[in-house]
């Protein structure tokens, strides 16, 4: 088990590794874009313990789990319509502007890593994105506007062109993660020459397992959440940092980057 440090040793070790870090791996969870305004999954007043969550299997047979997911998804999106990147996401950017980055893998659907100019050939959003609509028949995406705006009118969860049920293109409670996010995730751990994980518990599997790949292959891992995870206790973890990740991460950045 490594030891958890505190926020000034943490900022201090963190950029040193980034500092000589060319192929970075970076994992991203909710605790990131709380300083958006975006409230985290599993914290006290999360989605989890504050929402019923809509299964997949149910919001494809029943209609009624379809309209509540669906009036769900317009309260989110009228609460966190005008959400913001914040410091985490702009140092992340940062380190791609300087060539830093391997992938930058995230479980968050709010898109704020594309907003702060994360590039879309260097970004996989494991869960999925709020920044679309798609079929879950025929696979067509489309932009989310219309299809608020018609289920704000209707009340009626809207339809596709092919007669199939649309809904933002994340990925529900019991739905498969798409194959070929995953396969370009665990390809980017295998080339990593550090991987660090952000704001996110790492209870959720298997993403919160793309990290640990990356240290099982040799990389340094490194953790800054606020609150207990999943890898606390994980031989890989190389430095575990407790405490604000909007604070520790973007001064680790800079400091890395004036090497």
């Amino acid at each position: 088990m490594t030891a958890i440090v505190d926020q000034a040793e943490g900022i201090a070790r963190l950029a040193s590794m980034l500092a000589t870090a060319e192929r970075l791996l970076v994992f991203t969870g909710a605790g990131i874009s709380t300083a958006s305004g975006i409230p985290d999954y599993r914290g006290p007043e999360g989605v989890w313990n504050t929402r019923r969550p809509i299964f997949y299997d149910a919001f494809m047979s029943q209609h009624d789990a379809r309209v509540e997911y669906w009036r769900q998804k317009a309260e989110d999106r009228e609460a966190f319509g005008s959400a913001r990147p914040n410091a985490v996401h702009k140092s992340i950017a940062e380190l791609q502007r300087a060539g830093r980055i391997e992938l930058v893998v995230t479980q968050n659907v709010d898109g704020l890593h594309r907003v702060a100019g994360t590039a879309s050939g260097l970004l996989v959003e494991i869960h999925g994105t709020n920044a679309l609509i798609e079929c879950q028949s025929c696979g067509a995406r489309s932009e989310p506007d219309e299809h608020f705006a018609l289920f704000e009118e209707t009340g009626e969860p809207p339809l596709c062109d092919c007669g199939g049920y649309l809904k933002p293109a994340t990925i529900s409670f019991g739905q498969q993660l798409r194959a070929v996010d995953l396969a370009r995730a665990f390809d980017a751990a295998d080339h990593a020459d550090m991987a660090i994980a952000l704001g996110s518990t790492l209870a959720v599997t298997p993403a919160a397992d793309i990290p640990l790949e990356a240290a099982r292959h040799g990389a340094p891992y490194a953790v800054v959440n606020r609150g207990a995870t999943e890898h606390d206790r994980s031989p890989f973890v190389t430095l575990r940092v407790e405490g604000d990740v909007g604070t520790i991460f973007p001064a680790a950045v800079v400091r890395a980057l004036e090497h």
